[in-house]
């Protein structure tokens, strides 16, 4: 029998360190019945139960996964880290997602599915800027970034913790409770809100609760395109062969370097 995984070895801590049988963790957790399924790995853990154990326990979606030593978040502050991360099983290393247009229209109401992710294509980038923190890859839509970023262009962009980390007059990708915006940040006296503008000063600035956002990613570089074509499944064909490629070219270069160890 194989062994339980780390999400389900963190579920089940969760439930016994509260006292909880399977019958009184599932009514809380608004599943039916029990949780021996998922204790038993027949059942996956699903993004609305992580969800209820952040809302019910102030648990931390990254501890679940182990992807974070921090067990618990502090309930009343913002929590902007991202929900859920995947792992490139024959890289033992994290993934990084990519969100097209497409994706992010319903990247805020899925924010904390797991399954869901399953459908973004996944990288991983033997880049040093690109290790020891969560990265994802959003598509620009739209003029308002214009000129620094322009309709079709790639940001690649960090992972934020929390607000205390949000360096001003930065780049973020901020994902709301129904928008995915790229815009940059400026803090405000009152810690409660933040300005979201755009290098297009055809936009006017956007004033928005801490507490509506989901998700800060900090953008640290782009990819651009030739834009001759612009259509958006022929951007993401190119950027999917071009990892594709830059992945078989690492794994050559490994192979390489055993044969010759």
């Amino acid at each position: 029998m194989a062994a339980p995984s780390i999400e389900i070895k963190h579920f089940k801590e969760v439930r016994e360190e509260n006292n909880l049988t399977q019958a009184e963790f599932a009514k809380i957790l608004g599943i039916k019945n029990s949780t021996a399924d998922i204790e038993r790995g027949r059942t996956k853990l699903s993004g609305k139960i992580v969800a209820e154990l952040l809302s019910q326990f102030n648990i931390n979606p990254l501890w679940v996964f182990g992807e974070s030593g921090q067990k618990y978040l502090k309930v009343g502050h913002a929590d902007v880290m991202p929900k859920v991360i995947t792992l490139n099983p024959e890289e033992d290393s994290e993934n990084i997602l990519m969100v097209n247009q497409k994706a992010a229209a319903g990247y805020p109401h899925n924010v904390q599915d797991v399954e869901w992710y399953n459908q973004l294509p996944g990288f991983n980038l033997p880049l040093p800027e690109f290790r020891n923190a969560s990265y994802r890859g959003f598509q620009v839509e739209g003029d308002s970034m214009l000129p620094n970023y322009s309709p079709g262009d790639w940001v690649m962009a960090k992972g934020i913790g929390s607000m205390q980390d949000v360096t001003n007059n930065r780049v973020y990708v901020v994902v709301m409770y129904d928008s995915v915006l790229i815009k940059k940040v400026q803090k405000l006296p009152d810690p409660s809100k933040i300005l979201l503008l755009s290098f297009n000063e055809e936009y006017l600035p956007i004033e928005v609760k801490v507490t509506d956002i989901q998700e800060l990613w900090q953008v640290n570089s782009k990819l651009t395109f030739n834009l001759d074509n612009p259509s958006q499944s022929g951007l993401f064909q190119q950027l999917q062969q071009s990892m594709e490629e830059l992945k078989e070219e690492l794994q050559a270069f490994k192979a390489h370097r055993k044969e010759n160890s």
